[in-house]
């Protein structure tokens, strides 16, 4: 008997994410097994009743090159923390909350703010599965709303920093989606559809947007066994295809924001029972954007996940 393992998370926005056992059996076992997930997105694994997971990740990224004239310089590091618990073996709650530091260089000075971002709120719920010796299938909707408890009105000696760098939106937002995983001893695929919708705040509105993501995790190490409770290792690779509408600017089309992206995400996840490492970086491989909107840069993450 076995089982196997591994969990995730990128940058722009947020994402949460859990596992549980191995399949029916081995889940009966193993109880708070963690196993290998997606890292840019969540899976449709559930999490053991009465259990919580518990995720820290920091995240580094910057902006490619502007396409406009103002040299336009965007950094940002985030430590985002995400709990999870398992409210049944169908239904799970999740909160992710991330501290951020933004940093915006351009010909007319530096910019910049910090503090505690906007608070997600995610409800998943595993609607169908089958289960199988070594191996299962499952089929996860999930709804969510992020609350503005980041502040979206930093000022410096310039005045009102630009949204860039604002650590808050300032609106309540929605999202919702389905995640469908397919797990067997030696590999699994996840894929997911998410939509979110963001309101006004103080004028502004960030476009909506609609994004695709696939992850494929393979287990390097061991190879083969036989018994046990080993460390396994995961390789990871991840694509996502991002497509934002253009923002809103006291009711005005701002038509140098928005388009399409797609990312490939290579990464690495080294599991135990109780907890995971794991480490990627996403680059960005196609961006269609809107007039000068500023391209993405390749965005680093590494985290450590613990079952309890």
């Amino acid at each position: 008997m076995t089982c196997r393992a591994a969990l995730p998370r990128i940058f722009d926005g947020v994402r949460v994410a859990v596992c549980w056992g191995l399949g029916v059996l081995m889940a009966n076992l193993l109880p708070g097994q963690v196993n290998a997930a997606p890292i840019t997105f969540i899976t449709a694994l559930p999490v053991a009743s009465g259990e919580f997971v518990a995720r820290e990740q920091v995240i580094v990224g910057r902006s490619g090159e502007d396409p406009g004239t103002s040299e336009r310089d965007r950094r940002e590091t985030a430590a985002v923390t995400a709990l999870g618990y398992g409210i049944s073996g169908e239904w799970a709650v999740f909160g992710v909350v991330p501290y951020r530091d933004i940093e915006l260089r351009s010909t007319t000075g530096v910019r910049r703010a910090s503090g505690l971002g906007d608070l997600s709120i995610l409800l998943r719920y595993v609607a169908w599965r089958r289960d199988q010796r070594g191996g299962t299938l499952r089929v996860a909707p999930f709804i969510g709303i992020k609350a503005p408890t980041g502040s979206n009105n930093a000022r410096d000696a310039l005045g009102l920093l630009p949204s860039s760098v604002q650590i808050g939106s300032g609106s309540w937002d929605s999202f919702a989606g389905v995640v469908v995983t397919r797990q067997t001893l030696h590999y699994q695929l996840d894929g997911q559809l998410r939509y979110q919708y963001n309101t006004e705040a103080d004028g502004f509105q960030a476009g909506s947007l609609l994004r695709l993501d696939g992850s494929f995790q393979y287990r390097v190490l061991p190879s083969e066994f036989s018994g046990g409770i080993p460390d396994f290792l995961y390789a990871v690779l991840e694509a996502s295809l991002v497509t934002q509408k253009e923002n809103r600017l006291a009711g005005a089309v701002d038509v140098n924001s928005g388009g399409t992206r797609l990312f490939l995400t290579p990464g690495i996840q080294y599991v135990t029972r109780r907890w995971i490492l794991e480490g990627a970086v996403a680059i960005p491989v196609v961006e269609n954007l809107h007039g000068t909107a500023l391209e993405a840069g390749n965005t680093w993450r590494v985290g450590v996940r613990a079952n309890f």
